[in-house]
Order: C-alpha cells, then sequence, then structure tokens
C-alpha cells in the first residue's frame, strides 16, 4: 500500500502562515497527481489544491488562490502546502490524497490514497 503522512498542521492566528507537508512511502507513487483536501466539522470535504506530476498543471480553489501554494519534491516522494494569509474559515483537518488520472481532478472518490490528515485551527 502506499501510505501518506501529513504534518505541519497547528493553531495559528489570522494571518499567520504554515507549511503542511505529505510524506509517501511503500509503493512509489511515480505519475500520480496530488491534491490537497480539507474538512471542517459539519462540512463536505473540498479541494483545496492539486497538482500534477509534472508541476506543469495546477489547480485552486477560489477560496484560497493567492494565499495557497502547493508544490512537490519528487525525489523525497513530498507534497507541501504553503498557506499564508490564514483566515478562520480555513479551520479544517487537511488531508493529502494521490490519485493515477492522468488528468488534475478536485474529485475525493477519484482518489485512491489518502493521508491521516493534519489538523489546522486559525484563531480570531
Amino acid at each position: 500500500q502506499v501510505q501518506l503522512v501529513e504534518s505541519g498542521g497547528g493553531l495559528v492566528q489570522a494571518g499567520g502562515s504554515l507549511r503542511l507537508s505529505c510524506a509517501a512511502s511503500g509503493r512509489t507513487f511515480s505519475g500520480f497527481a496530488m491534491g490537497w483536501f480539507r474538512q471542517a466539522p459539519g462540512k463536505e470535504r473540498e479541494s483545496v489544491a492539486a497538482i500534477s506530476w509534472g508541476r506543469t498543471s495546477t489547480f485552486y480553489a477560489d477560496s484560497v488562490k493567492g494565499r495557497f501554494t502547493i508544490s512537490r519534491d519528487n525525489v523525497k516522494n513530498t507534497v507541501y502546502l504553503q498557506m499564508n494569509s490564514l483566515k478562520p474559515e480555513d479551520t479544517a483537518v487537511y488531508y493529502c490524497a494521490a490519485t493515477t488520472t492522468v488528468v488534475l481532478t478536485t474529485k475525493p472518490d477519484e482518489y485512491d490514497y489518502w493521508g491521516q490528515g493534519t489538523q489546522v485551527t486559525v484563531s480570531s
């Protein structure tokens, strides 16, 4: 199995920054697109950002454009989410996921591998 482990979450004040990491182990994820999702209590899981294997294609939710940046280091099998200018509405559990689809997707059911999540709490 491919194993994904998120880290870097925590408590931060509004306007602050956090950098999330997702480290992959086990089966190689060469060729996989990667995505970040988040889920707040009582809310549906939503796509935050996604990036292709070759880093030439990215997606950002409208709510985070200009504030979040997704990147990946394929040698280290690690995906990152740099989050700046955080807002209280960004509070959620953040998950990384991997998909074998050739084109970026924002649909959770099209992702095959998931991490356990890391909590991000933004205080006002």
